[in-house]
């Protein structure tokens, strides 16, 4: 073994003192950092504490005081807008309830509402809504589809008809009873749950989920308090149910055969039964013999879309005569008078009194129309049945250069239109319906005849007058005429039929049609009844008018 020479030795040993002497001297330095380092930490954090117990002991009263002294107004008002809104939520993700109601599946809803009522949405032909209750919740009753098995049984065994109106009322009353509950569960559910997510605490939970069930029986017991089942008589069809208002059957039986409730309803399911059945077209409104059907029409001014719309309502509901109570024209001009043309064509013998804007001109023009009958003067006129007389408007607005009468000229027609129909009842001929443009000439008529009709003021509007008579002001059927389309809104086209039994010759029934004004396609078809035709309202046995004190 060779030996290691000393120089070599010696060498390594200096190396190796000299790394220990290199990392004994790092090792101070990291020591001494280190110390320096956890020194400054521990000041910082001794100056953090004196700081928040500084600002701790500045704010805790003001802590202390809004904690022991909250506003009660703040918390009740935050649990109330918990409970509406948790309340809704559950109405809204599972309060409503599937039933089958006679041929029909149909589903029914509560809704937060500010009126109240009742909606029937029978889509897509359209809806009809009824003033059923006044309560903060309204009953939506979606007819989802027809079902075929239960309409081909109908159809099969017709004589189960007899007794559809039971079975829609008992399914109805079922369907009732379970939504009542679901809506509980709903509302309870959906309050407690919102309660417990923004409180955190279950007591508060479970007393929005309390007072929001004492929201909803009390809105229940509002509505059981205001419930009225004659609702069902004076719907507001939209859409194409507005063209079927036999839905809720004819005049003559509104007033006599139905048990109010029950059996309107079946009717209403058993048409809703054949709308869908057909599903391209609706059924037309039977004509009753006993019924004369009269269209009221007034202020057209030269809207030449109200000729079709007329004639289309002569067609669906079997018009026997057309009542216009004036301004067809807008100036009076003989240049307008080809407008005029096609009122002969229009399938209904068609009257017609002279309106502010309609010119003597005009009326020698429509006296030579076929199938027109112009009243003037107190003229009186039998058609389908009916006795008319009318008296045309003393003023004519357009002639700048005449000074205008106001309303005494308008109080000196209505007294010239009572006379005439004093000397018609003389004569044994007493009118059934007089005539006149301006209200105020038709309210000289009060006494002296049954139903006076007016128009002028472009809205529709019904009063029984101080002494009997049943003032009828009808809309524009024009639309207020092509002049609506420098507003922002047009005016909605208006007229109405009539309903007057045969034997008595006495209003008992009428329907309001409302169409979208120009470039709308909406539609709206109400119906209602005179007082005196309500159900369990006494009837009159004198046709008189002097003895009826009804209101509309």
């Amino acid at each position: 073994m060779a030996r290691v020479p000393a120089a070599v030795t010696t060498a390594t040993s200096a190396v190796t003192s000299s790394i220990s002497a290199v990392t004994t001297a790092v090792t101070s330095s990291i020591s001494a950092v280190t110390t320096a380092m956890s020194a400054l930490t521990t000041a910082l954090t001794r100056k953090h504490r004196s700081l928040r117990s500084r600002r701790t002991r500045r704010f805790r009263p003001v802590t202390e005081e809004l904690v022991q002294q909250p506003n009660p107004y703040a918390r009740a008002l935050g649990l109330m807008a918990v409970v509406l809104l948790g309340a809704w939520l559950g109405l809204l993700i599972v309060g409503n309830v599937r039933v089958p109601v006679g041929p029909m599946n149909t589903t029914m809803t509560l809704r937060p509402s500010v009126t109240g009522g009742t909606k029937i949405n029978v889509s897509p032909l359209g809806a009809l809504e009824l003033n059923s209750h006044i309560a903060p919740v309204r009953l939506d009753v979606n007819v989802d589809q027809l079902d075929p098995v239960r309409a081909q049984a109908l159809v099969d065994h017709p004589e189960r008809l007899s007794g559809l109106q039971d079975e829609v009322a008992q399914d109805v009353e079922h369907g009732t009873l379970d939504l009542a509950v679901r809506s509980c569960v709903a509302v309870v559910s959906g309050a407690t749950a919102l309660g417990l997510a923004v409180y955190r605490r279950p007591r508060r939970a479970l007393a929005a989920g309390g007072l929001a069930l004492t929201l909803l029986a009390a809105s229940g017991a509002t509505a059981f308090a205001t419930w009225n089942p004659n609702s069902v008589l004076e719907p507001r069809f939209s859409g194409l149910l507005s063209s079927a208002p036999s839905l809720v059957g004819n005049a003559r039986n509104i007033v006599s055969e139905f048990d109010v409730y029950q059996k309107e309803l079946a009717r209403l399911v058993t048409n809703v039964t054949k709308l869908y059945d057909v599903t391209s077209t609706l059924p037309t409104y039977e004509p009753d013999p006993s019924t004369i059907r009269v269209l009221h029409v007034s202020d057209i001014h030269l809207n030449p879309a109200s000729w079709k719309i007329i004639a289309s309502l002569v067609k669906q509901y079997a018009i026997d005569v057309i009542v216009d109570s004036g301004d067809t024209m807008d100036h009076g001009t003989s240049a307008e008078n080809g407008f005029l043309d096609p009122i002969p064509d229009l399938g209904a013998p068609y009257i017609w009194v002279r309106g502010n804007h309609d010119s003597l001109v005009t009326q020698r023009y429509l006296e030579r129309l076929k199938n027109v009958h112009v009243l003037d003067d107190g003229r009186a006129i039998t058609v389908a049945g009916l006795r008319f007389a009318g008296i045309g408007d003393p003023q004519f607005t357009p002639d700048r250069s005449a000074v205008p009468g106001g309303d005494a000229a308008e109080d000196l027609a209505g007294a010239r239109l009572a006379s005439a129909l004093r000397d018609q009842r003389t004569a044994g001929t007493p009118v059934d319906i007089a005539i006149a443009h301006e209200p105020s000439a038709a309210r000289g008529t009060d006494g002296e005849v049954p139903l006076v009709l007016a128009g002028h003021l472009h809205h529709e509007q019904t009063e029984v007058m101080k002494y009997g008579t049943r003032l009828r002001v009808e809309g524009s059927t024009g639309g207020s005429g092509l002049r609506a389309i420098e507003g922002k809104y047009p005016d909605p086209i208006e007229a109405s039929v009539l309903y007057v039994d045969r034997d008595t010759r006495r209003l008992q029934a009428w329907d309001e049609i409302k169409l979208g004004g120009l470039g709308l396609t909406t539609a709206e078809v109400s119906r209602h009844l005179p007082k005196e035709n309500q159900p369990g309202a006494p009837q009159s046995s004198s046709p008189s008018p002097t003895t009826s004190t009804t209101t509309p």
